[in-house]
C-alpha cells in the first residue's frame, strides 16, 4: 500500500514498516525458504511501487503473478491479516500489467540483437573460459571493423566460420585466433539453441522505455512469464544478466530522485551469480553500484543472503527476511550470517526470530531518510490487493491483444546483416572459385586434347614409314627397286651419250 507518501510492506502490532520512496532505488533483497512467503512480498512491494507511480518488471517463474492485473478476492484468512494489521484504508483493486514472454507466447515478445548483447554477457550465456572469450572479442571487433551486423545466431555463426575459415588474414592485427576456440563457441552456441535463445537473438529488438510507462499515476507492472524459461536457467539467468546490463548502458544518470524510474526485482538471483568467475563479478559489481544514479532500484530475491555475493549485498540497503531452516551445520552458518546482516534491535534474538518466523512472517530493515539501514522490526508482510491466482489465456490474450504495443514486437524483422552479406561474399568467393577450377580442367582437356593429337598424328606418321618400309623390302618392293635402278642407269647412259654427241657436235663446228 501506498500510504502517506510511504511504499508500506508490513506492520508489527506497534509500528508500520515503509519504504521512503527516495531510498527505493538503494536497491534491496528478499530472502528465504522455499514457501514462506517471498513472491507475496514481491507482489505487495510491486503493487505499492505501482501505487507510487513507479514502473516495475518482474519475472514470474511460477506463474502466480498474472493475477495482478485482477482485482483481488476475499478470504478468511486475508481478512484476518487485515483485521490483525488494523488496515483500515485496505481495498482489493487491479493494476495495470503488461506481460512479456521471449518466446512470444505468454507475452509480448522480448527480443535484442547479438551485436548489442555484446561480447561479455554473451560469454556468461555460453559458458566461455577467458580465452574463449578473448577470441569472441576478438570477432566482435573483425565484425565492427568490416561493418558486420550481427543480429541473431545464423549471423554469428557465419561471422565465426568466416573468421575460422581466414584466421592466418586476422591474426596479425588481432591475436591468435585458435579453430579449438571458434569449435566451442559454436559447440556453445548450438546447446544454447536448443534452450530457445533463437527467439531472443534478433529484431526488432527491446526498447527499454516501453518498461517505463504509466496509467492514470499508476506504474506498469511488467510482467515476465518465465514458467518455459526458467526451465533453462542458464538462458534465464544470462537473460536477467542482459537486462540488468542493458538498463546501466541506456539509461543517463539522473542523480537522487524522489522516487525510482522503474524496479526490478530478479526472481531466484542466486542464478544470476552461480559459478560466476571473479573478473566478471567484478563487472557486476560495479553496474549494481553505479545504476541506482540512473534511477534504477533492483531487488534480487533468492533463498538466503549467501547466494548474493558481498561486495553485492553490501550495497542492498532495503532487506526483508523470512523465515530459514538451520538442519545442518551449513544451514546454521547461513542463518548466523542472515541475523549479523542486519542492525541489531535489543527486543529480540534476530538469529533466532529468524528461525521462528511463520508464513508471511518478515524480518525487515529499510534505509531511513539518511540513508542508514533502521533497526530490524518483526513484521507481517501485508495480504495483496490484487489476485494471487493465475488468469486464464482468454483473459491475458485481451489484455495483450488491448495493449499500444500490440503488434510491435510481434513480427521478426530480416535485414542485410553479417550471415547475407557473408553469404554473398562466400558465394562470390565459390562461384569464383568453380570458375578457374573449371578453367583449369578445360585448359587440362585441350592440353591433353592437343597432345592426343600430337601423338596421333607421330603415331600415322610412324605408322606410314613402316609400312612404306614394309613395301620396300616385299619381293614386289624390291623388284619396283630394280627396275627403277635399271630405268635409272639405263636413261643415265643414254643421256651421257646424247650429251656427248652434242659436246662433239659443238666443239666439231668451233673447228
Amino acid at each position: 500500500m501506498y500510504l502517506n507518501e510511504k511504499i508500506l510492506i508490513g506492520k508489527s502490532k506497534d509500528k508500520e514498516l515503509s519504504i521512503l520512496p527516495n531510498m527505493a532505488n538503494r536497491h534491496g533483497i528478499i530472502t528465504g525458504a522455499s514457501g514462506t512467503g517471498k513472491t507475496v512480498t514481491s507482489k505487495v512491494m510491486a503493487e505499492s511501487f505501482s501505487d507510487a507511480g513507479i514502473p516495475v518488471f518482474m519475472a514470474d517463474v511460477k506463474g502466480d503473478l498474472s493475477g495482478t492485473c485482477l482485482e483481488g478476492k476475499t478470504s478468511e484468512k486475508i481478512e484476518e491479516r487485515i483485521k490483525e494489521l488494523k488496515l483500515k484504508d485496505f481495498e482489493f483493486k487491479s493494476f495495470p500489467v503488461r506481460f512479456w514472454d521471449i518466446y512470444g507466447e505468454g507475452g509480448h515478445p522480448i527480443r535484442t540483437t547479438i551485436s548489442r548483447v555484446g561480447p561479455d554477457v554473451l560469454s556468461i550465456m555460453l559458458g566461455l573460459s577467458e580465452v574463449q572469450e578473448g577470441v569472441l572479442d576478438i570477432v566482435f571487433k573483425i565484425a565492427e571493423d568490416e561493418e558486420l551486423q550481427i543480429d541473431d545466431l545464423k549471423d554469428l555463426r557465419m561471422i565465426l566460420k568466416h573468421v575460422g575459415d581466414n584466421r592466418s588474414d586476422y591474426t596479425t592485427k588481432y591475436g591468435n585466433i585458435t579453430p579449438q576456440s571458434i569449435g566451442v563457441i559454436q559447440r556453445s552456441l548450438l546447446a544454447l539453441e536448443k534452450e530457445g535463445a533463437d527467439y531472443f537473438f534478433g529484431k526488432p529488438d527491446l526498447d527499454i522505455n516501453d518498461f517505463m510507462k504509466t496509467e492514470s499515476g499508476k506504474g506498469y507492472i511488467n510482467i515476465l512469464d518465465a514458467t518455459k524459461l526458467f526451465q533453462n536457467p542458464d538462458l534465464y539467468a544470462a537473460f536477467l544478466l542482459w537486462l540488468l546490463v542493458e538498463l546501466f548502458q541506456n539509461m543517463e544518470e539522473v542523480g537522487d530522485l524522489d522516487k525510482p524510474k522503474i524496479v526490478f526485482f530478479f526472481d531466484e538471483a542466486h542464478l544470476l551469480f552461480e559459478n560466476m568467475p571473479e573478473y566478471r563479478l567484478k563487472k557486476i559489481n560495479q553496474v549494481v553500484r553505479l545504476i541506482r544514479s540512473r534511477g534504477i532500484g533492483l531487488y534480487f530475491v533468492t533463498h538466503n543472503p549467501t547466494d548474493v555475493p558481498d561486495n553485492i549485498l553490501s550495497q542492498l540497503g532495503n532487506r526483508v527476511q523470512h523465515n530459514l531452516r538451520a538442519y545442518t551445520p551449513a544451514e546454521q552458518k547461513v542463518v548466523k550470517a542472515a541475523a549479523q546482516a542486519f542492525r541489531v534491535n535489543e527486543k529480540f534474538d534476530t538469529e533466532k526470530a529468524i528461525l521462528e518466523l511463520g508464513t508471511g512472517e518478515a524480518l525487515v530493515s529499510f534505509q531511513n531518510e539518511k540513508g542508514e539501514p533502521e533497526v530490524v522490526e518483526k513484521v507481517t508482510i501485508l495480504p495483496p490487493q490484487s489476485d494471487m491466482g493465475t488468469i486464464d489465456n482468454l483473459t491475458k490474450n485481451k489484455i495483450i491483444n488491448n495493449s499500444e504495443l500490440a503488434g510491435k514486437y510481434d513480427e521478426r524483422e530480416e535485414s542485410e546483416s553479417a550471415y547475407e552479406i557473408l553469404k554473398t561474399k562466400i558465394d562470390e568467393r565459390e562461384a569464383a572459385k568453380k570458375a578457374e577450377e573449371e578453367r583449369k580442367v578445360k585448359e587440362k582437356e585441350e592440353k591433353e586434347l592437343a597432345k592426343k593429337k600430337r601423338e596421333e598424328e607421330k603415331e600415322a606418321a610412324r605408322l606410314a614409314r613402316q609400312k612404306q618400309k614394309e613395301e620396300e623390302n616385299s619381293p614386289m618392293g624390291q623388284a619396283k627397286k630394280m627396275g627403277k635402278r635399271v630405268i635409272q642407269n639405263t636413261t643415265s647412259g643414254f643421256i651421257r651419250r646424247i650429251a656427248n654427241a652434242i659436246v662433239k657436235s659443238v666443239m666439231g663446228k668451233k673447228k
